[in-house]
């Protein structure tokens, strides 16, 4: 008992930090926040971010865990996680999928796109917690197999969602993921952000450090 007790309130007070480590920003305030810097390119392999992870050993790994969030009709769920049917909407693209199938679970900035803004110089277990980022609902959305091969590894100075009323969205939870793990941009990579922000409305995104 004293040990659930002490778990419980250990628990309640980490939450209580995250929250008052939480802060709102106006998305344009927010883009000049990121460091400028050079992108280091030398020395990233995809092996060096564990993914896909079972974090909390339900049994469902994180890509599971992505699209039982994100879904719009829940999938049936079998035994070892194993996901059937559900429906999800894709907001790159505007398109609904049925199935899981047709969909990849993307990182918002791109695993080989952090390396080159700082995770080069990150421990192999902040790298792990990077990929598989299930507190920040930006990190980690759940697209059509096209849009993400077609993103591929770039910054949004090369590409933007081709479903035009998606960019202000996706260019907030960019920057977002960008703060929250204290990633850098280069400086076509910041121009680009500034343009496209100066498009949208000036709300605020929530930046929770990670």
């Amino acid at each position: 008992m004293i040990c659930t007790v002490l778990t419980t309130v250990a628990g309640q007070a980490a939450s209580e930090t995250d929250t008052a480590r939480a802060e709102a920003v106006p998305l344009r305030e927010a883009i000049t926040r990121l460091a400028v810097a050079d992108e280091v390119r030398d020395g990233y392999d995809h092996a060096e971010f564990r993914h896909w992870i079972d974090a909390d050993r339900d049994g469902c790994s994180t890509r599971a865990e992505v699209l039982l969030q994100e879904a719009n009709t829940a999938p049936q769920v079998a035994p070892h996680c194993d996901l059937s049917g559900g429906r999800w909407y894709s907001y790159y693209d505007d398109t609904h999928v049925d199935g899981p199938q047709g969909l990849d679970i993307d990182h918002m900035v791109p695993l080989a796109e952090a390396w080159d803004s700082g995770a080069f110089d990150w421990t192999a277990q902040r790298r792990q917690s990077y990929a598989n980022d299930l507190d920040e609902p930006a990190a980690l959305v759940a697209v059509t197999a096209r849009s993400n091969r077609g993103k591929a590894d770039r910054d949004p100075a090369s590409w933007l969602p081709p479903h035009a009323p998606a960019v202000c969205r996706y260019v907030a939870e960019w920057v977002t993921v960008k703060l929250r793990w204290g990633l850098t941009v280069d400086t076509v990579e910041h121009d680009a952000l500034i343009a496209a922000a100066a498009q949208c409305p000036n709300d605020p995104i929530t930046v929770r450090p990670a």
